[in-house]
């Protein structure tokens, strides 16, 4: 990993002609901003919890970047709060933020104000010295001859101060690390549990679905059916009158609460999905829906289960709110890849005002299933319309 202290053992015209003693400069300098922004977090978290804390962390964390080609990191800060909640608190954070609040901003006050003002003096010696006599470090400089060599002086005190700063910034950038990331793998086991939990509920619900329909459909069903079959032969041996009418009503009822039935399985575990993807469930939906609706999917190949079957049931949901609540004349469907996340979109012309939150609503359980899979559901719905339903996906 290349960092300011590997950098200072290079070659000195390539280390001076690099960005790391300017990178340097800008962590000591940020430094001063966090120590002294750090002391309102901290009693938030001794009031509410390690959030602020943590939050806190995540900035440094970044900082270091400055001095320090990091990896990208594994954790985000979302799964991170998380997983702060089912761990204790972390000391060694919680004493990195109070010596960056305490000694670290107060040593790079002093460090920057003497490595930067100094050389800026003694480099513009020969300008300065013809207004007025300057003292640096205890010299009296004269303009002429003494000046000049003070500003020759001070080319090389800008080297040495870059050294410095550099040195620091590497030393101060370490201790973070060791301090801030010492817990890095009990928290990436953590967060690594916490999605294994979260997915396995996901596969265990599916399968307890899956359960459901095959019960509905070869039980259930076959005996509505069989129903229906009883019935119709016993009407053709009953005379007309009152006992045939009863028949007939039953029979209607029958066939009615086979039909509901159907449509029951069909959403709960839809068949179409399963054998033929996304874009003919998608289509099948939309050939049902009253208000008019255009599908653009555009996909090559199948998408993950998972990822398949929540957006069946985004666009499901979606649609059904658009006939009953969003008076829309019209409505959209376009799903499409981005990379390596799968983004799908629900788009009509109604009076807007739809939410994804409160309880009772479809949407809000499909954000908690979207949640488990690292997927998100938005739904943007301002008062007069448009609204759109944004699912984005990881695949």
């Amino acid at each position: 990993m290349t960092d300011a202290g590997t950098a200072l053992r290079r070659h000195p015209a390539r280390f001076l002609g690099s960005s790391w003693p300017w990178r340097s400069i800008a962590y000591l300098a940020t430094t001063v901003v966090a120590g002294l922004a750090v002391w309102p977090l901290l009693v938030v978290s001794a009031l509410l919890g390690g959030v602020p804390a943590t939050l806190a962390g995540a900035v440094e964390r970044s900082r270091l970047r400055l001095v320090q080609q990091r990896p990208p990191e594994p954790i985000g800060l979302r799964a991170r709060l998380r997983a702060r909640q089912r761990m204790p608190v972390d000391w060694l954070e919680i004493a990195y933020l109070l010596l960056l609040g305490t000694v670290l901003w107060l040593v790079n006050t002093v460090a920057l104000l003497f490595a930067i003002i100094t050389p800026a003096a003694m480099l513009a010696a020969p300008w300065l010295a013809t207004r007025e006599q300057i003292q640096v470090i205890g010299w009296q400089v004269s303009s002429g001859g003494e000046a000049w060599l003070a500003s020759g002086l001070g080319v090389l005190l800008a080297a040495a101060a870059a050294y410095l700063l550099t040195l620091l910034a590497a030393g101060q950038s370490r201790l973070a690390r060791a301090l801030l990331d010492s817990r890095a793998g009990d928290l990436a086991a953590t967060v690594a549990d916490l999605r294994r939990s979260r997915v396995d509920l996901v596969d265990a619900f599916e399968t307890e679905r899956r359960r459901i329909e095959r019960d509905l459909h070869d039980g259930v069903q076959q005996r509505l059916v069989a129903l229906t079959m009883t019935l119709g032969r016993a009407e053709l041996d009953v005379p007309e009158g009152p006992g045939l009418e009863a028949l007939h009503d039953a029979q209607r009822q029958a066939e009615a609460a086979l039909a509901d039935l159907r449509s029951t399985i069909r959403g709960i575990h839809p068949r179409v999905l399963v054998d033929h993807g996304l874009a003919a469930a998608v289509h099948e939906i939309a050939d049902r829906s009253p208000v008019p609706a255009t599908v653009d999917v555009r996909l090559e190949g199948r998408l993950p289960p998972p990822v398949e079957q929540a957006a069946y049931f985004v666009v499901s949901e979606a649609l059904t709110n658009v006939a009953r609540h969003s008076r829309a004349r019209r409505v959209g469907v376009h799903a499409w890849r981005q990379g390596q996340t799968f983004v799908l979109t629900v788009e009509d012309d109604g009076v807007g005002g739809a939410t994804a939150s409160g309880p009772g609503t479809g949407l809000a359980g499909l954000r908690v299933r979207l949640d488990a899979l690292g997927g998100t559901l938005r739904v943007t719905s301002p008062p007069g319309g448009p609204t759109e339903v944004r699912m984005e996906c990881p695949v």
